[in-house]
């Protein structure tokens, strides 16, 4: 690492100052204008030549933000160009290495304002990947009302007509569908030069509401078409976010942001003293999605809090997909739990309707959180809960904490201002209130909850579902935007989830929304498992459980696996397959299966047991490319560490029975491969894999059907 720069002083406007700063990894390089403004010049691998693609003023400035009173630049919808960014001006720098860490923040300000901006970069050594956030101080006297603050900010990239951009659709039943389109599609060429000025179209990406993830992840990339350069990056926000892409000075230029004014109903006020922070925007170099990917699983890994759970991996049995679907009784759930528990099951989640005592449905009464006696007559729920005990296995328990029935008595109990509302009024959506977890009263009540699930009862394992979508957020006190309130909220409620762990330290938290629509980076940095998708069909399954490595490292996703005892043995074998290269969510009428199906899934629990080890650690990639929702063969892959061992989940819905998948990494060696699922086939679903010096040639003669391949290298 090397730094040249005044690095105590303030640099005078004339002067020219430049920082360069970085590891091994990632080489950053910082530098004024004549303007006194500081821009990010260059990020990029060390060692990588200079882009001549974009003029030297394509860099952005650091920070971009706009205010009540100060508006853009330049009329369009782009955040970029705005008025107080351009009036920022470099002050000073730090650098320090710690933990694993190099990290600088570089301190801007604003004369006319009082403004003072904290630039907050910082990267894992030994990890081509840049996080940033920005902090607001208003050194002032006079209030300031901002609109919108940049996260992270880079220009100066390749011009929009040598890029492809993609993008991942997030919806219900159907998450994490990437796609791809040249860039140029969206931000055309108008012959810039004709006109002296940038083209002012930008194609931009917006989250809205308290489903962070629902309608797209809140990723993107784009890739170099002909040298194969990747930048991939996510904005951490649990609530609103926004990235866009535009062409600046023949260059391309990339922004993110949080939630703003324009798209989120997003204002904050700082009087004077006060401060904001941005949510986090970070960004993976590549030499392909693939490793841009991998970087980005590694850097996941690196700010998530540490937790057991990510290296034992245990199997969890859920009562709910495709098997009770929120009807558990005493009767159902203990054959349940015994035929769980001989498959292999190490925790047992009783999902939704434990608390549902009425007969009018338990939808809009939820909030107490207290067991049906109805449900579990004679010992209550606490016998179902000792017999997962008895039976070897950590007990679960569902709950949605943030939600309130409109028939619950809680609704009526707890204050006004402990729930979401505007103008006055509280919000309802479909018969739920919204918990505001800002509001002490509303913490204390899902304090007490959790404490006496986990800590009373000695659950060890909460499924936290949300299953609501307020937009654009709450207006309470001190709030003057509702998407303010929304962010407050969302960023208290992940500070809670820290407090619960920190009192129950062995605890388990799954985080859900419906399956998928919370997949956010600030999220998985706290909770231990993510809900992945909430398909049913298992035919469907396999594009959503390829491409979740895309969202989530494969020791946090949650995939779901019901084999049914009306399936076919190959059926049950491809329902299986798919969980293999992730998290396994058991579930299933596993009780009313005949000997020999039950004991595929034994079988295949045993062989996921054996190989979720390496999974911790392992590295995705795609050998057929990110899959498409209707393609008829998908693949995914896990590089281990250890240079010689990767896995292939290989799944078949249709077309030619034969397949060759590339395996770059390691084509010139001695590889065996070996399938480990299924071991035991039925007749139509054995398939064959063979390697063939750069790849691997696969067979599966039966459709639907999978295949889980080991591959070892010799060398």
């Amino acid at each position: 690492m090397t730094v040249t720069s005044d690095a105590a002083g303030t640099a005078p406007n004339d002067s020219h100052q430049k920082v360069t700063w970085g590891h091994r990894a990632l080489e950053a390089e910082l530098a004024t204008g004549p303007d006194g403004a500081l821009r990010l010049v260059r990020l990029a691998h060390p060692g990588d030549p200079v882009s001549q693609s974009a003029e030297p003023d394509a860099p952005l400035h650091l920070v971009e933000l706009t205010a009540l009173g100060h508006g853009s630049g330049w009329s369009g919808p782009r955040f970029t160009g705005t008025a107080l960014g351009a009036r920022l001006r470099y002050r000073t720098h730090t650098i320090e290495e710690r933990d694993g860490w190099t990290r600088l923040t570089a301190e801007l300000h604003d004369d006319g304002t009082g403004l003072t901006a904290f630039v907050e970069l910082s990267s894992p050594v030994g990890l081509p990947v840049l996080r940033s956030r920005v902090r607001l101080r208003n050194d002032g006297h006079e209030a300031l009302v901002v609109q919108s603050v940049s996260s992270l900010l880079l220009g100066a990239l390749p011009a929009p007509d040598r890029l492809d951009v993609h993008r991942a659709r997030n919806d219900w039943l159907a998450e994490c569908r990437w796609y791809a389109e040249p860039l140029s599609a969206s931000v055309a060429d108008i012959s810039v030069d004709v006109h002296q000025h940038d083209s002012r179209a930008a194609l931009s990406l917006t989250g809205r509401g308290s489903w962070s993830s629902g309608g797209h992840l809140p990723m993107g990339a784009l890739t170099e078409r002909d040298g194969g350069r990747t930048w991939l990056w996510q904005v951490e926000s649990p609530a609103g976010w926004r990235w866009d892409l535009g062409e600046r000075h023949h260059g391309t230029y990339l922004a993110l942001n949080g939630p703003t004014d324009a798209e989120h109903q997003w204002r904050v006020g700082l009087e004077p003293g006060a401060e904001f922070t941005t949510v986090w925007g970070v960004l993976a170099l590549g030499s392909g999605l693939d490793d841009a990917f991998g970087a980005l699983t590694s850097y996941r890994r690196a700010v998530r809090r540490p937790h057991p759970d990510h290296t034992a991996l245990p199997v969890v049995f859920n009562d709910y997909m495709n098997t009770l679907m929120g009807d558990p009784t005493t009767e159902k759930l203990l054959p349940l739990i015994d035929a769980a528990a001989e498959a292999g099951s190490e925790y047992f989640c009783i999902d939704s309707g434990w608390y549902d005592d009425s007969t009018e449905g338990w939808w809009d009464s939820v909030g107490e959180w207290l067991p049906s006696s109805r449900r579990f007559p004679g010992g209550g729920i606490h016998a179902v809960l000792d017999r997962i005990r008895e039976r070897g296995m950590v007990p679960g328990l569902w709950l949605e904490p943030e939600v309130v029935g409109v028939r619950s008595p809680v609704a009526s109990e707890l204050p006004p201002e402990a729930f979401f509302q505007r103008d006055g009024v509280r919000l309802s959506e479909q018969g739920r209130h919204q918990l505001d977890l800002r509001h002490p009263a509303a913490r204390a009540h899902l304090d007490r909850t959790v404490d006496r699930i986990v800590g009373d009862w000695g659950v060890g394992y909460l499924k936290l579902d949300y299953n609501i979508l307020v937009d654009p957020g709450t207006c309470g006190p001190g709030d003057i935007a509702p998407g303010a309130g929304l962010l407050g909220h969302a960023q208290a409620y992940l500070d809670w989830l820290s407090e619960v762990l920190d009192r129950h330290p062995g605890l388990v938290i799954e985080n859900c929304a419906s399956g998928g629509m919370r997949m956010d980076g600030a999220t998985l940095a706290v909770t231990q498992l993510q809900s992945t998708s909430d398909q049913q069909d298992p035919l469907r399954c396999p594009p959503i459980a390829a491409a979740a490595p895309t969202a989530v490292p494969p020791e946090q996703g949650a995939v779901w696996a019901y084999p049914q005892p009306d399936f076919d043995d190959d059926l049950i074998a491809f329902t299986l397959g798919g969980a293999m290269l992730g998290r396994i969510h058991l579930s299933g009428h596993l009780d009313r299966m005949p000997e020999h199906r039950l004991a595929l899934v034994r079988d295949a629990v045993a062989v996921y047991k054996t190989v979720r080890g390496d999974l911790a650690e392992a590295l995705p990639f795609w050998p057929l490319g990110l899959p498409g929702w209707e393609d008829r063969w998908s693949a995914l892959g896990m590089r281990v560490p250890d240079g010689r061992t990767s896995y292939l989940s290989v799944w078949r819905r249709g077309e030619e029975s034969e397949i060759r998948l590339p395996v770059g990494h390691l084509a010139g060696r001695e590889v065996h491969a070996e399938i480990l699922h299924p071991s035991l086939p039925a007749s139509r679903s054995a398939g064959s894999a063979l390697w063939d010096g750069s790849g691997v040639r696969v067979s599966l003669p039966g459709t639907p059907g999978v295949l889980l391949i080991r591959l070892t290298s010799t060398a």
